[in-house]
C-alpha cells in the first residue's frame, strides 16, 4: 500500500509539479492538495495521509502554525519545504519546533544539480518519513541510564523491551563527546543536548548533515536552549569543556591537536564526500586523536555516515551508542551501527542525554 501524501503549498505550479514528482513513484500517493495553512489542517482532519509536505510562507495561515494546529489535532509527519537563506533557516527551525520532522530545501536544485537524482531524494525523504508512524509516538519519560545490548542482529532485535544496565565508565575515560545525525536530527540534538549540565566536563563536537545558511541560526537556538555553551565552529577554535562545537554546513570539521592543544580545522569537502559535514570525516579525526577516549553516539538519519568513522573509534576502544529505533525519524544511520555490530548500547532518545551526564 503506498504512502499516502498530502501537498501544501500557495503556488499552483509547486503543487503540480511536486504532485507529478511523489505520484511517479509507485510508492506514493498524493491523495490530496492545499493552497494554505488552513485548507491543510481540513485536509489533513479528512484524508488522514500519512505525511504532509508543507511549504512555511501562505496566505490565510503559514506552515509553522499549520503545522502546530496539524500536530495538536490530527498528529502526521510534516515535512518541510523551505529557502536557504538565513530567514529560512529560522522559519524551518521554529517550524521544527512545532511538529515538523525534517525539512528540504523549496528549489530542488539545492538538493541535487542532477535533476534526476533531486527527484530520487526527494521521493525517498517522504516516504522515509511517511512510512515511519513511530515518530508520533510520545517519548518515555526518562529513566536511570539503561541500555540494550548490542549484538549484529537485525534492527528489530534492537528495539527489543529487554533492558540491561551499561558497565560503569572507567574515571578519566572519556575526553570528548561526539554526536552524529541527519534526518530528525535538529529535534533530536535539543532533546539530548538541554538534558546537560552547564558545569559538563568535557568538550562535544556535534555533526547535524544541515544547509551552510542553516548552521549558524541552529547553533544559536541550541546555545539559547542550552546551559552548555553551543557555538557554530570556526577554524582553530579550541576543545573546551562544558563547549558544544557544531560542524558548519557545507564543509568539513576535523580535529587537529598542536603543542597539547586541540583544536578544530574547517575545511573544504574533498571528492566523494557526499556529506556536508560528514560525520563518518569528524569521527574518523577524533579516533587519531582520541584513541579509546571517547563516546560517539549516533542518532536519527538517513543512509549511514557515521558507521565507518565509528567502526576507526571502536578499533581504539572508544564506546559508540546509537539511538533506538522507536525513538527515530528515520532508523538508517543508527540501523548502520547496530548491524555492524558496533554499539555498546542503544538507547531511546528520551533517556541519551541523562545517561551522557552519568557516564562522564
Amino acid at each position: 500500500m503506498p504512502v499516502r501524501v498530502v501537498v501544501v503549498d500557495d503556488s499552483g505550479f509547486f503543487r503540480r509539479r511536486l504532485t507529478e514528482m511523489l505520484n511517479a513513484d509507485p510508492r506514493l500517493e498524493v491523495v490530496g492538495t492545499a493552497a494554505n495553512g488552513a485548507e491543510a489542517v481540513e485536509q489533513v482532519a479528512k484524508l488522514r495521509p500519512d505525511v504532509v509536505t508543507m511549504d512555511i510562507e501562505m496566505p490565510v495561515m503559514d506552515g509553522i502554525v499549520a503545522t502546530r494546529r496539524i500536530m495538536s489535532a490530527t498528529p502526521t509527519p510534516v515535512l518541510m519545504f523551505s529557502s536557504l537563506t538565513t530567514d529560512g533557516a529560522k522559519a524551518t527551525l521554529d517550524a521544527l519546533d512545532a511538529g515538523a520532522v525534517d525539512y528540504l530545501p523549496k528549489k530542488f536544485e539545492d538538493i541535487s544539480r542532477d535533476q534526476e537524482e533531486a527527484k530520487r531524494l526527494l521521493c525517498e525523504r517522504v516516504y522515509s518519513i511517511g512510512s515511519n508512524k513511530r515518530v508520533l509516538r510520545p517519548q518515555r519519560p526518562v529513566t536511570t541510564a539503561t541500555a540494550r545490548p548490542a549484538t549484529a542482529a537485525s534492527a528489530s532485535a534492537a528495539a527489543r523491551p529487554a533492558h540491561t544496565v551499561m558497565p560503569a565508565a572507567r574515571r578519566g575515560q572519556y575526553r570528548l563527546v561526539a554526536i552524529g545525525t541527519s534526518t530528525g536530527g535538529p529535534v533530536a540534538l535539543q532533546q539530548v543536548l538541554t538534558k546537560l549540565p552547564g558545569n559538563f566536563p568535557l568538550p562535544l563536537v556535534l555533526i547535524q548533515h544541515m544547509p551552510g545558511s542553516f548552521t549558524p541560526a541552529f547553533a544559536q537556538r541550541l546555545n539559547q536552549q542550552c546551559a552548555i555553551e553551543v557555538r557554530e565552529a570556526q577554524d582553530g577554535d579550541e576543545l573546551k569543556p562544558g563547549l558544544a562545537l557544531l560542524a558548519p554546513g557545507g564543509k568539513q570539521m576535523v580535529l587537529e591537536q598542536r603543542a597539547g592543544r586541540t583544536t578544530v580545522r574547517i575545511t573544504e569537502s574533498e571528492p566523494g564526500q557526499n556529506y556536508k559535514p560528514s560525520v563518518d570525516v569528524t569521527f574518523s579525526s577524533v579516533a587519531r586523536i582520541f584513541p579509546g577516549q571517547a563516546l560517539a553516539v549516533v542518532l536519527t538519519g538517513m543512509g549511514a555516515d557515521g558507521r565507518e568513522g565509528a567502526r576507526l573509534l571502536k578499533q581504539g576502544g572508544a564506546s559508540i551508542w546509537a539511538q533506538d529505533e522507536a525513538s527515530c525519524v528515520v532508523y538508517g544511520m543508527p540501523a548502520a551501527i547496530a548491524d555492524a555490530g558496533l554499539a555498546d548500547a542503544i538507547l531511546p532518545l528520551s533517556e541519551i542525554g541523562t545517561a551522557i551526564s552519568q557516564r562522564v
